[in-house]
Parts: C-alpha cells; structure tokens; sequence
C-alpha cells in the first residue's frame, strides 16, 4: 500500500486534480417529489470524477436559509466528453433546499471530485449493485464502469414506493437486470433481498456486492459477504466539515485486521471494503 503524508494528500487536494471551481447550471428539474436533478457545467477535471467520487458543493443562501458549511455529493454523471457534472439530490435540508434555487446560468462553487472511488475485483463476470433512495445516484456510475469492463449488472432498486424509484433508465441503458422491492408493495423487507440476493449468489450472478443508502440493506450485505465469500464495497454517507481531511468532522469507525480503527470517510472514503464497516 502506498504511504502518502498528510502534506501531500492535502496539496494534491488543492492542486489540479481536485480544484475550487465554479459549475454553470445548465438544468435544475424535479424528477419525482422529493428529488431533483442538478446538471452543470464544470469542465473537463471536474468532470473526470470516477465513480464514487464526491464534490463539496457550497449550496446558495435563500430567504429561509443561510448554510455555513458546504455539502457533500456523490457524482450522479460525470461526462469528460461535455465537461459535464451531474448530481441527483433530496430537497430536505438547508442547503438542498439552497441548490433547489438554482436556475440555468447560476454559478455554483464546488470542490473536487474528492475521495476513493468503487473498485473492480479482478475476473469478476457479475456484480450485485443494491440502492435505496439517493444511494441509487451513486451506484449508477458504478454500473456503468462495470458495463464497461464488460461485467454483468443486477440492480436491485429499493424505495419507499414506485413514485421514488429512480435511475432506472440509467441502468437499462447498460443491460443491466433489474429487480424493484418497495415499501408500498411489501417486497423491500430485509428478509426478501436476503432471498434475492442468495439466489442471485446460486445463480452465478454474483461475484460482488455493492451498496450505498441503507444501514440495513449494507449490513445485510456484509452478513452474506461473509457467509458466502463475497467481496463487497459500500458508498458510506456522512455529514462533512471540510471535505478534504482536515477537520475530521466525518471519523467513523472500521474494522480491520481484527480492530476497530478510526478513519475518515471523505479521506479514506467515502467508499469502503464492505467487510470494514462496524
């Protein structure tokens, strides 16, 4: 493993490959209820973000609101092709409701991308990407890399009901299986994705986990992971301070090589070895 200083990890932050930029919206539109999709302008660097990557987003003051520290996000899209960003967002809080206001033309400054993006374990053929809610933004790329690396893709989408299910088209696009549990129907239930995923693991299907969205759904996974020799990785949301290491607002606790460790998800995240997680 490669040893970097913290010096050095912090002047690659605020070096080229994660600057302080400024994203031109180019649409800002609620795609169902509670979410909206944030499409920007940020150029090519930016628009490198691999999959997991975050930005530190300083969401705008309104009339109600008056966000001090910036927000975390993971990339829903990230297109070097267009210099384009893309993030898929809950309207709940302050500074969401803040990026709620954007209009095409607005300025929005951001950082990054930042952190530890997902992985491929080598020779695998089929993945198991299971979301729920805004954790479906984050897997989406995730998806894509995988397609093409020529890995197979089930997604198993979960929500609260069918009006919350997103992203599906994203991935239809890459030929990926696609399974739907909701509240509302009564199939989102632990103990339903256990037998999903167990088959799906009988089938061949499944040679990886991944996740983001849910403590329950992620320790389902890590519990199976176990049992069944299956690598994993988990996209891990965490309110953030600085975003780059500094104030470790974010310290979480992880296992590893048999004890709990400190770390901090925007440095050594925000995804992680599905095994690490406590």
């Amino acid at each position: 493993m490669k040893v970097v200083s913290s010096e050095s990890h912090v002047s690659s932050c605020a070096g080229p490959y994660a600057p302080d930029t400024h994203g031109v919206v180019v649409g800002n539109e609620w795609v169902n209820r509670d979410y909206k999709h944030l499409v920007l302008d940020a150029g090519a660097v930016a628009a490198g973000a691999e999959a997991g990557q975050f930005f530190h987003l300083l969401c705008p003051a309104t009339e109600r609101d008056a966000p001090f520290f910036r927000r975390p996000m993971s990339t829903y899209k990230a297109d070097p092709a267009t210099g384009r960003v893309e993030f898929l967002y809950k309207v709940t809080g302050a500074g969401t409701r803040g990026l709620a206001t954007l209009a095409p033309g607005d300025e929005l400054p951001m950082l990054g991308p930042l952190g530890v993006g997902f992985t491929l374990p080598p020779g695998a053929r089929n993945i198991v990407v299971l979301g729920r809610g805004v954790g479906l933004a984050t897997l989406a790329p995730l998806a894509e890399l995988a397609a093409a690396a020529g890995v197979g893709v089930t997604a198993i989408l979960s929500a609260r009901d069918a009006d919350n299910l997103m992203s599906q088209q994203r991935f239809a696009a890459i030929g990926a299986a696609i399974i739907e549990v909701t509240d509302q129907a009564g199939t989102s239930s632990v103990e339903n994705v256990e037998r999903l995923l167990r088959e799906l693991h009988a089938a061949g299907r499944a040679d990886a986990f991944y996740t983001c969205g849910s403590s329950r759904l992620t320790l389902l996974m890590q519990r199976l992971g176990a049992e069944l020799s299956v690598p994993g990785e988990v996209a891990m949301e965490q309110q953030m301070a600085c975003g780059i290491g500094m104030c470790y607002c974010c310290v979480r606790a992880f296992r590893e090589d048999g004890k709990l460790v400190s770390k901090r998800v925007c440095w050594d995240g925000p995804v992680f070895a599905l095994a690490e997680v406590a």
